[in-house]
């Protein structure tokens, strides 16, 4: 299954024949990538679960979120190297050398500060807690807009159903929360305020990154390109890790061996696939984005049968309806307008 997905997904990102077959029904785009996000997110919902289970055991969360990408760098590197028809390593190499600080920036923002607040706040709130706090990234995709593109772009544009379509999603989060275990301590709020600064950084990273391979790079092409200029950050986490806890028990490296692959290499190779997908329609984008709110269905199902933890309750399950509402339909969001014929321009020099 995971070699399906992950040629699926680097399949969906290539240009030349599937590109022209993209243009030919547009119409199509929203619902098929929105279903490619909904799949990601049920791998990523594993990262909640079992990040919450290793910090239960006593693991360190430096391990938790270092192992990730220390372990799901060379399975990139396999993929790209192993695929010479899409160009193989040179032109990730080429796009490092080419402008290395900003890799290195946007790579540590949407790796780094994305996922070691997350594995952070594993240790203080549970999973269903970090999930349903984690769909704040949803709005900050969109607000985050004017600010990540410049004067003139239209992907700068904030689309109004998708503001009123994350407000259901939101709302249904802010049920889901009802529906908790009621208590908030000081270092669950600490857990939450660092879920909400991952919040903001995925985003930002994915589309900083997006912008920066354009069309030179693939799916995994990116995705090794930023685990290569995020290098330096999870050796120093794992190096913090090291010195604070020791080395990882055992149990803990076949945690983070299996958030490795079911997270770090399908779920996020899905979801840079669905985003490449849409990236240049600003409300198809963001339906894509707010399938990540599925992972709070898929975290409420499958971690009290996991952990034994306590089941959802009837806020909580009306809060779970709300959000598969909203994201079923972000899916279809715009699309009848999208499926008109596109008038034939005039001979003047006017945009296509």
């Amino acid at each position: 299954m995971a070699n399906v997905a992950m040629v699926s997904a680097g399949s969906w990102v290539r240009s030349g024949r599937h590109a022209a077959v993209r243009r030919r029904a547009p119409g199509g785009a929203a619902p098929a990538a929105v279903g490619i996000g909904l799949v990601g997110a049920l791998f990523f919902s594993s990262s909640f679960i079992a990040n919450r289970l290793m910090a239960v055991d006593g693991g360190a969360w430096e391990w938790s979120a270092s192992l990730r990408f220390l372990l799901s760098l060379p399975v990139f590197f396999v993929i790209v190297v192993a695929r010479p028809r899409t160009g193989g390593l040179s032109p990730v190499l080429r796009a490092l050398r080419a402008q290395p600080g900003r890799w290195a920036l946007w790579s540590t923002v949407g790796f780094g500060l994305f996922y070691a607040p997350l594995c952070m706040a594993a240790t203080t709130a549970p999973g269903w807690m970090v999930a349903a706090t984690w769909q704040v990234t949803i709005i900050c995709g969109m607000f985050l807009a004017p600010f990540l593109y410049t004067r003139g772009d239209h992907r700068r544009r904030i689309p109004a159903t998708g503001v009123a379509l994350s407000g259901l999603i939101l709302g249904g989060v802010f049920l889901t929360q009802l529906g908790g275990e009621g208590r908030l301590s000081w270092a669950v709020a600490g857990g939450v305020l660092a879920v909400l600064i991952a919040a903001v950084a995925y985003p930002v990273g994915n589309r900083r990154t997006m912008e920066l391979a354009g069309d030179s790079l693939d799916t995994f092409q990116r995705l090794l390109a930023m685990s290569i200029a995020s290098l330096p950050f999870w050796l120093a986490i794992g190096l913090a890790g090291g010195l604070r806890a020791g080395l990882p028990s055992s149990s803990q490296l076949t945690g983070t061996t299996v958030v490795a692959i079911c997270s770090g290499v399908i779920a996020t190779s899905l979801f840079f696939a669905a985003t490449q997908r849409v990236r240049d329609n600003p409300l198809r984008l963001a339906a894509v984005e707010a399938t990540q709110a599925a992972e709070v269905v898929f975290v409420a199902l499958l971690e009290p049968v996991i952990l034994s933890a306590e089941p959802p309750g009837p806020a909580a399950w009306a809060g779970i309806l709300a959000i598969t509402v909203g994201v079923a339909l972000y899916a279809f969001a715009g699309r009848p307008a999208a499926s008109r014929p596109t008038p034939k321009p005039p001979s003047t020099n006017a945009q296509p």
